[in-house]
């Protein structure tokens, strides 16, 4: 069976936890048999076919264009009609700067940093765009155009049908909100059935304070597919209360862990020196990297050989940072900024203990990485993944002085953290790809016989 996947990014260039499990996922669906078409916004340099996997940018699939429209017409458009968008998009194809984490505000700073002609303002971007399309050439996304994050989103749909014509498959299967209208449109074009996979949602992300169109657009790929994945019944749960979709329509497929290895030291976590507690991840408001502060501060009045590291970066930062300078903690808490590959690896080999404190959480693979490098994780009952895990220290995310009792019994009690790890270590062997890639495989043959 012939999958035709849609998503924002895939290793080596990710910048969550989204990448991973896209990877994980083709490669366990490989292993039985299924072959799939990832389409990404761009292909970056060091981006391959994968042996598993093929891999195409939006770029190599031109749409004509009956009228150019720009940018700004685009949004009205989507914003007035978002349950027809995906049908009624017709632009040039273009590469993309979104990663599945922009929000309207970051990605205007990402665009502002790629601008090429000093003191280019947003109008004069917007008006070259509108010239290149009268011309009709194929865009490539510099940054200097297209100033709104839902008419990249319009592109990307736009350019979805040309390649669910040319693509030969059996299913589509979009992830995450940035990909539902793109889903949407090759579903029309090909008439193939959509399965829309929510790793995250909008109340994830901004609790209820929610971006309106944002979840228009996510209700709207829910309603149009043909069977939603959760990543766990927490997510499910919303989908069904919030988005009002037929539980009967929503399946539950968990997410699981790969390693990869690299050459790195392996330190002896026995040895006397200061012990090491880790947050990594996005420093938003999703992760609850403010519990994390407060209740290092409370581990630190009552133990001074500790350091708190928060690896990751995000609009939540500055407010840390300054907290934990009010704290006085700051010879204690290092921040290392975002984090990928042999440097996450020597991070958990360098850790004592993991806290994953989210406030929402679909899932949350950071902590099953964690247990691989034999670091005993403390979690929030808010996630996804604490319905699969026995073997973690769990906390309400706002419990700051149940955390850092949970932080301080693992440090001082070593036969507990023995036993957490050496039972942890087994249930991961449960813990696999391969039972994702079943559970998919069984969806994508009911949708596709129905």
């Amino acid at each position: 069976m012939r999958i035709l996947m849609y998503g924002w990014e895939f290793p080596p260039h990710i910048s969550g936890g989204l990448g991973v499990a896209c990877f994980g996922m083709t490669q366990a669906l490989a292993a039985r048999g299924f072959e799939t078409t990832f389409v990404l916004p761009k292909l970056k340099e060091g981006m391959t076919r994968e042996s598993h996997v093929d891999l195409v940018g939006v770029s190599q699939f031109p749409v004509t264009s009956a009228r150019p429209r720009s940018a700004r017409e685009d949004l009205e458009m989507l914003k007035a009609k978002v349950t027809e968008i995906a049908k009624n998009v017709e632009l040039k194809s273009v590469d993309s700067l979104l990663s599945p984490y922009l929000t309207e505000g970051s990605y205007m700073t990402e665009l502002r940093k790629l601008q090429k002609i000093e003191g280019e303002d947003e109008q004069t971007a917007q008006d070259k765009e509108v010239s290149a399309n009268a011309q009709g050439f194929q865009m490539e996304m510099s940054g200097d155009y297209g100033p709104n994050l839902m008419a990249e989103i319009a592109r990307y749909a736009a350019v979805a049908g040309s390649i669910a014509n040319t693509v030969p498959h059996d299913v589509i299967h979009s992830h995450d909100w940035l990909t539902v209208l793109a889903g949407i449109e090759a579903k029309r074009v090909s008439g193939k059935p959509l399965v829309v996979h929510a790793h995250a949602l909008e109340f994830d992300r901004s609790g209820e304070n929610v971006n309106q169109m944002v979840y228009d657009i996510e209700r709207l790929g829910m309603q149009k597919a043909d069977r939603v994945v959760a990543v766990s019944h927490y997510t499910k749960d919303i989908i069904v209360r919030r988005y009002g979709i037929d539980p009967e329509k929503v399946e539950v497929v968990h997410n699981a862990v790969i390693r990869d290895t690299y050459e790195v030291p392996v330190p002896d976590r026995n040895k006397k020196r200061d012990k090491v507690v880790l947050f990594l991840g996005r420093i938003t408001y999703q992760k609850g990297p403010d519990y994390f502060v407060e209740a290092a501060a409370k581990v630190l009045r009552a133990r001074e050989d500790v350091r708190f590291v928060m690896a990751g970066s995000g609009d939540m930062a500055p407010r840390v940072i300054e907290r934990v300078a009010q704290l006085g903690i700051g010879r204690r808490f290092h921040f290392t900024g975002f984090l990928n590959g042999a440097a996450v690896e020597k991070m958990y080999l360098e850790s004592d203990i993991y806290v994953m404190p989210s406030v929402s959480e679909p899932f949350g693979i950071s902590p099953l990485e964690a247990m691989r490098y034999d670091v005993p994780v403390i979690i929030s009952r808010q996630s996804g993944v604490s319905e699969i895990l026995k073997h973690a220290l769990k906390v309400d995310f706002w419990d700051i002085d149940e955390l850092a009792n949970k932080i301080l019994a693992l440090l001082d009690h070593s036969a507990l953290r023995t036993e957490i790890v050496d039972k942890a270590s087994k249930e991961l062997e449960g813990i696999q790809w391969d039972n994702a890639a079943r559970r998919l495989g069984e969806i994508y043959s009911a949708v596709a016989t129905a």
